[in-house]
C-alpha cells in the first residue's frame, strides 16, 4: 500500500514537472512571433483633433498605419451615423472584436498587448470606453449652443483687446501732447564750454521716439498674452497660438541657447585677447626704449624700431587671430571657410599694387636710403622728405608742393640724398661761369674763390675749388665747387653765391660772357658792369 502510494506520487510529481517544462519551453517561442508582429513605431487612432489610442501591431497584410487609419475612419462614421453609443465585444478564439451596431470598429489581437503589458479583456473594455468618451465629448463640443457661447467669449477677448490697445494709443497721445505743451520748461540744451551736444528739439525727438517703442511693446505683449486665451476657447485652434509664437520664439530661443553654449568659447577668446594685448604692450615698451636710445642693440639702428614693431605686431596679431579662429561661430562650416578663402582671394586680387608697396616701403625702411627732413631726389623731382608710410612717400618741393611718390617706384628707381653726408662731410654745390679768354685764368680763378669766401652758410673750413670744365670757341668754363652743410637751403645760398660772383666780376673787371652774347660780341663794344655798392641801391630806391 506505501509503495502504490510512493509510486502514485512520483507520477503526479513528474506530470507537473512536464507540464511545467513544456509550458517553459514553448512560452518564448510564443512570445518571440508575436514580437515579430509589433512595429517599433506607433500611429494614433484620432477624433478630429483627439488622440485615442495607438496601433503598433500588424494584422496580416495590414501595417499599423493602415490600420489605425481604418479604425479613425470608423469612428469618425459612428460620430455621424449614431445618436447613442452602444459599443459591444465579441471574444473569439484569440481576439475580440470591438462593434458598434452595424459597424466594425476593429479586431484586438494578443500582439496588441505586447507594448501596452494589459491582457486582451482589458484593452479591448478601455479602448471601448475611450471611443464612446469621445464622441460624447466632440458632440458636446460641436453643439450650437457651445458654438455660440465660445463665439461669444471670442468677441469679449477681442472686445478687451480692443478697448486696451485703444486706452494706450490714447495715454501715448496725452503724454505725447504734454511733452510739446511743457518742451520749453522740461528740456534744456545739453551743452559745455560752447558746444552743444543735444538741443531741445533732439532731445523731444528721442522722448517721442522712445514712447512710441514703448506704446508698440505693450501692444506686441499685450497681443502676446491674450492670443492663447483667444485660441484657447474653440477645440480645434488651441494648437495655433504654440505655433504661431514658436515662429518667433524658436528663433530666439535657437539664440540664447547658442550664446548659452559659446561662453566657454568666448572666454577662451578674451583671456588669449588679454594675453596677447599685454604681450604687445611689452613688445612696445622694449621698442620704444630702442627709440629713445636708453637700449642699444648692435647693428640695429634706431630708426628700425617703430617699421619693425610695426611688423611684429602685426605677426602677434596675425598668430592671435590663428589661435582664436578655431573657436569662432561657424568656423567648421564650409560656408564659413568658403567665404574666407574667397575673402581672401579678393583681397589679394585687389590689393597687388599695395601689397608691392608695402615691402617696398618694408625694404626702403631697412635700406635706409632717406629719413624724414632729408632732402632728395627722385627721379625729375627734387623736395625735402616729410613723411614716410608703409605705402607710399611725400615730398616737399621748394614751390611747396607736395608730391607723393609710391614706394615701389623709389625701389625701382635710383634716389639722390643731398642730406646725407652734408653735416658730416659736407655737401658740394656746383655753378658755372663763361669767362673770355681774354681774362687771365688765375684772375677768374681768385675772384670766383673770392665770391665764395663772402658767401654765407658755407663751410668755410672745407677748401673751395675752381675747375676749367671746358675750353669752347669763343671763352673758357670756369666751375666753381662750395661746400656747405646746409642741404635743404639750396636756393638762397646759391641765390647768394650768384650774387657774389657777379659783384667780384664787376670789381675786377671781368666780362661774364655767353653764346647769345657772342653773336653780337663783334659788332657791340665791350661793356663790364659797373660795381653794384648797398649805396648804389639806396640811391636806386630813391
Amino acid at each position: 500500500m506505501n509503495r502504490k502510494l510512493f509510486l502514485m506520487l512520483l507520477f503526479v510529481l513528474a506530470l507537473i514537472f512536464g507540464t511545467n517544462a513544456q509550458s517553459e519551453t514553448s512560452m518564448p517561442g510564443q512570445t518571440q512571433v508575436l514580437r515579430e508582429q509589433v512595429s517599433p513605431k506607433s500611429f494614433p487612432v484620432m477624433l478630429f483633433h483627439d488622440t485615442l489610442f495607438h496601433i503598433d501591431a500588424y494584422m496580416g497584410n495590414l501595417t499599423p498605419e493602415e490600420r489605425a487609419k481604418n479604425i479613425s475612419a470608423r469612428i469618425e462614421r459612428i460620430y455621424y451615423e449614431y445618436d447613442s453609443i452602444q459599443i459591444t465585444l465579441t471574444q473569439n478564439e484569440k481576439a475580440i472584436d470591438v462593434v458598434c451596431g452595424e459597424i466594425f470598429i476593429m479586431t484586438l489581437q494578443e500582439s496588441d498587448t505586447i507594448i501596452q503589458g494589459k491582457n486582451i479583456q482589458m484593452l479591448a473594455n478601455e479602448y471601448a470606453e475611450r471611443i464612446k468618451s469621445s464622441i460624447e465629448k466632440n458632440r458636446k463640443e460641436r453643439s450650437i449652443l457651445t458654438i455660440l457661447t465660445r463665439i461669444g467669449l471670442v468677441l469679449l477677448v477681442l472686445g478687451a483687446i480692443w478697448l486696451m490697445i485703444f486706452l494706450i494709443a490714447k495715454g501715448h497721445t496725452y503724454f505725447a501732447k504734454r511733452l510739446l505743451n511743457y518742451k520749453g520748461k522740461w528740456f534744456k540744451n545739453l551743452s559745455y564750454k560752447g558746444y552743444t551736444f543735444i538741443t531741445a528739439n533732439q532731445e523731444l525727438k528721442v522722448i517721442v521716439w522712445l514712447l512710441k517703442v514703448l506704446k508698440w511693446a505693450i501692444i506686441a505683449i499685450l497681443i502676446y498674452l491674450f492670443l492663447p486665451l483667444v485660441f484657447s476657447i474653440f477645440p480645434f485652434s488651441r494648437g495655433w497660438a504654440a505655433k504661431l509664437f514658436s515662429f518667433i520664439w524658436n528663433p530666439f530661443k535657437g539664440i540664447f541657447v547658442s550664446i548659452w553654449h559659446y561662453l566657454p568659447n568666448l572666454f577662451t577668446i578674451i583671456v588669449l585677447f588679454i594675453v596677447f594685448k599685454y604681450l604687445i604692450r611689452f613688445i612696445k615698451y622694449i621698442f620704444s626704449e630702442i627709440e629713445a636710445g636708453k637700449l642699444r642693440i648692435p647693428g640695429f639702428h634706431v630708426d628700425w624700431a617703430k617699421p619693425t614693431f610695426s611688423i611684429v605686431r602685426f605677426l602677434m596679431y596675425a598668430f592671435m587671430f590663428i589661435l582664436i579662429f578655431p573657436y569662432l561661430p561657424g568656423s567648421e562650416s564650409r560656408v564659413f571657410q568658403g567665404v574666407s578663402v574667397f575673402l581672401g582671394l579678393l583681397v589679394s586680387l585687389g590689393s597687388s599694387s599695395a601689397i608691392a608697396n608695402m615691402v617696398a616701403g618694408l625694404v626702403i625702411t631697412y635700406m635706409r636710403p632717406f629719413k624724414i627732413g632729408d632732402r632728395i631726389k627722385i627721379g625729375e623731382v627734387t623736395g625735402n622728405v616729410v613723411e614716410k608710410t608703409m605705402l607710399v612717400t611725400r615730398l616737399r618741393t621748394s614751390n611747396n608742393e607736395s608730391i607723393t611718390i609710391p614706394n615701389s617706384a623709389i625701389l625701382s628707381g635710383n634716389t639722390t640724398n643731398y642730406s646725407a653726408l652734408a653735416a658730416t662731410e659736407g655737401l658740394i654745390l656746383s655753378t658755372k661761369v663763361t669767362i673770355s679768354y681774354q681774362t687771365p685764368w688765375r684772375t677768374v680763378q681768385k675772384a670766383l674763390l673770392e665770391a665764395a669766401g663772402r658767401t654765407s652758410n658755407l663751410l668755410h673750413n672745407k677748401k673751395h675749388f675752381v675747375i676749367q670744365s671746358a675750353l669752347d670757341q669763343f671763352h673758357a668754363v670756369y666751375q666753381l665747387n662750395v661746400y656747405t652743410s646746409e642741404g635743404n637751403a639750396f636756393a638762397p645760398i646759391y641765390n647768394e653765391l650768384h650774387q657774389n660772383i657777379q659783384d667780384v666780376c664787376a670789381e675786377y673787371g671781368i666780362e661774364i660772357v655767353s653764346p647769345q652774347f657772342l653773336i653780337q660780341y663783334e659788332s657791340a663794344p665791350s661793356i663790364t658792369p659797373p660795381v653794384d655798392t648797398p649805396e648804389d641801391g639806396k640811391k636806386g630806391k630813391k
